[in-house]
C-alpha cells in the first residue's frame, strides 16, 4: 500500500507541475511576444491616454487588441488580472516532487557513491543549498552595478551555472544533478516573481491608487527579471525530461552535456525573442544564437553517438549449446539484478510497478528490450543506485552479450 500511494502522489504531484507550467511558460511566452511585438500607436486618442504600444492580433476567430502604457492609464480598471498563480504553482508542485522522490528516496535517485559517498542528509542539504545559494547569487549580481550592463551580466551568469552543472555532476548521481540543476534555475525564475515582480507590480498599482509619482525603476526590474525567466525557460525544460533518457546524464562526460544543451536551449530561445522585434530590424533577425544553438546541440548529438565496435566473437562461432549456456547466464543475472523492480510484481521495496512499464521477467520480454538495456548497462544508470548489487563482472558479461547481438 505504501509503494502505490508513493506512485499515486508521484502521478498527481508530476500531473499539476506539468499543467501549472504549460500555463506559467504559455504566459511568459505570450507576454514576451506581446512586448517585443508592440507597435508606435498612430491614433491620437491612444498617444494622448498615454499607450506607448499596441499589436493587432486574430485567434480562435476574433479580433484582438493589446496595448502597453509608457506608465499607467488615468484611472486604474476593474479587474486587474495578476499572472503569479502559475509560477508558485509550478515552483510548489516541483519542489514536492523534489521531496517526495529525490529526497524521500535520495540513496536510490540523489546518490551514486561512485560518484561522492554522501550521506543522505548531507547530500539534501547541498541541493537545498543549491536552490537557495542559486537564487541569492543571482539576485545579488542583478541588483549590484554589472546589473546594469546585460551583456555582461548574462555572461556572467552563464559561467557560475556553468559552474553549478559542473559541480552538481560532481557530487550526485546524473539523474540527481541534472534535476536538482534544474530545480536551481527554477528556483530563480520563481523567485523572481516572487520577489520582485509582483511587488514592483504592486507597488506601482498602489501608487496610482494613491495618486503618487510611479517609479519607473519596478517596471525596468520585472522586465529585466521576466527576460531571463524566458532564458532559462528551454533549459528546465530540458533537465525535467532528461531522466528518461540515460545517454545524457549517464554519460562519462555529463556535465559538458548538461552546460552544452543548457546553452543551446538559452541560445535558441534567445533567437526567438530577437525574432519577435525583428519589425526594427526591417524584417532581418541575427542567426547567430540560433546558429550557436543548434551546433551546440549537434556537437552533443555526435558526442553521445555510440562508439561503432565489431563484437568480440559472432555468435555463429558458438555451438548451440554455448549459446544456451550464455543465455541462461545473462537470464540468471537479470533474475537477480533486474526483475525486482522489472516484473509484472515487483519485490523491490518502494516499487508498486516496473519503471517506465519496461518488464524483464520472462525470456521473450528480456529479448524485447536488449538495445535499452545496453544504453542503460554501459551508462551505469541501472540497476538504479545498484540497489540490487550488480556487480562489475556481470555487467561486463551482459554487455558482451549485447554487443554480439543477444544470441538465444
Amino acid at each position: 500500500m505504501t509503494a502505490y500511494l508513493f506512485d499515486i502522489a508521484s502521478l498527481l504531484g508530476r500531473w499539476l507541475h506539468l499543467i501549472a507550467g504549460i500555463a506559467w511558460i504559455g504566459a511568459s511566452f505570450y507576454f514576451v511576444w506581446l512586448d517585443d511585438s508592440l507597435r508606435r500607436p498612430k491614433r491620437k486618442e491612444l498617444i494622448d491616454a498615454g499607450v506607448g504600444g499596441e499589436v493587432w492580433a486574430v485567434h480562435g476567430g476574433g479580433f484582438y487588441n493589446a496595448q502597453k502604457y509608457k506608465v499607467a492609464p488615468a484611472e486604474l480598471p476593474e479587474p486587474l488580472h495578476w499572472f503569479y498563480w502559475e509560477a508558485y504553482t509550478t515552483w510548489l508542485s516541483g519542489f514536492f516532487l523534489l521531496c517526495l522522490l529525490y529526497f524521500g528516496k535520495a540513496e536510490v535517485y540523489l546518490i551514486d557513491p561512485r560518484v561522492m559517498p554522501l550521506g543522505n542528509v548531507a547530500a539534501i542539504a547541498i541541493a537545498l543549498g543549491f536552490l537557495g545559494g542559486g537564487w541569492i547569487v543571482y539576485d545579488l549580481l542583478c541588483r549590484s552595478p554589472l546589473g546594469r550592463d546585460e551583456r555582461a551580466l548574462g555572461a556572467t551568469v552563464a559561467v557560475l551555472a556553468g559552474a553549478a552543472a559542473w559541480g552538481l555532476c560532481a557530487l550526485f548521481s546524473g539523474r540527481g544533478a541534472y534535476i536538482v540543476f534544474g530545480a536551481m534555475l527554477g528556483t530563480i525564475m520563481s523567485a523572481n516573481v516572487f520577489f520582485v515582480i509582483i511587488p514592483g507590480q504592486r507597488e506601482m498599482v498602489r501608487a496610482k491608487a494613491e495618486g503618487r509619482t510611479l517609479d519607473p525603476i519596478h517596471g525596468q526590474r520585472g522586465k529585466q527579471r521576466s527576460v531571463h525567466n524566458t532564458y532559462f525557460t528551454l533549459p528546465v525544460l530540458f533537465t525535467m525530461i532528461s531522466n528518461h533518457y540515460a545517454s545524457t546524464f549517464g554519460s562519462h562526460c555529463n556535465a559538458l552535456v548538461l552546460i552544452a544543451l543548457g546553452a543551446s536551449g538559452a541560445l535558441i530561445r534567445a533567437w526567438f525573442v530577437l525574432r519577435h522585434k525583428a519589425h526594427e530590424r526591417g524584417g532581418r533577425t541575427p542567426a547567430l544564437p540560433l546558429a550557436v544553438g543548434l551546433a551546440l546541440l549537434l556537437a552533443v548529438v555526435a558526442l553521445l553517438a555510440p562508439a561503432s565496435r565489431s563484437p568480440e566473437a559472432s555468435p555463429a562461432a558458438f555451438s548451440p549449446a554455448t549459446i544456451e549456456l550464455r543465455f541462461t547466464s545473462v537470464q540468471a543475472i537479470v533474475e537477480r539484478r533486474c526483475v525486482p523492480c522489472h516484473s509484472s510484481a515487483p519485490t523491490l521495496a518502494g516499487f508498486a510497478t516496473a519503471p517506465n512499464g519496461v518488464l524483464l521477467d520472462t525470456p521473450e520480454r528480456l529479448l524485447a528490450h536488449t538495445a535499452q538495456m545496453q544504453t542503460q548497462l554501459s551508462t551505469g544508470v541501472m540497476p538504479i543506485g545498484n540497489l540490487t548489487h550488480m556487480t562489475d563482472e556481470e555487467r561486463k558479461l551482459m554487455l558482451t552479450w549485447l554487443a554480439e547481438g543477444a544470441p538465444h
